[in-house]
């Protein structure tokens, strides 16, 4: 005896399910990327000021550090200039704090 949604309904629960299943894997493995702080603009570039449009990294400081440099100097970079195309920062801040990381300024 066949229940009312017939054998050839079978093979759409099939297919639900699959769905189902890969939605969840995309769920998860979005929020750990989240979670786990990492964004999807990683090694994009961004503007600052009185440079150019191009990806920050351990390359670009202005010492001529290689990618072994001062990685925490580095990155603290990275995060001023994030926070200053987010418009968290002036441009007055910004250069003040660039310039305390430099060890140029107060």
């Amino acid at each position: 005896m066949m229940n009312c949604v017939g054998a050839g309904g079978m093979w759409w629960t099939w297919i639900s399910g699959a769905l189902l299943l890969i939605g969840v894997i995309v769920l998860v493995v979005v929020l750990a990327q989240v979670l786990s702080g990492k964004s999807g603009t990683s090694g994009r570039g961004a503007v600052v000021p009185g440079g150019s449009a191009g990806p920050i990294g351990p390359s670009s400081t202005p010492e001529g550090r290689g990618p072994r440099g001062n990685a925490g100097a580095q990155r603290a970079k990275e995060i001023l200039a994030e926070r200053y195309a987010r418009g968290e920062l002036s441009t007055e801040e910004y250069h003040e704090r660039l310039r305390t990381l430099d060890g140029y300024g107060p």
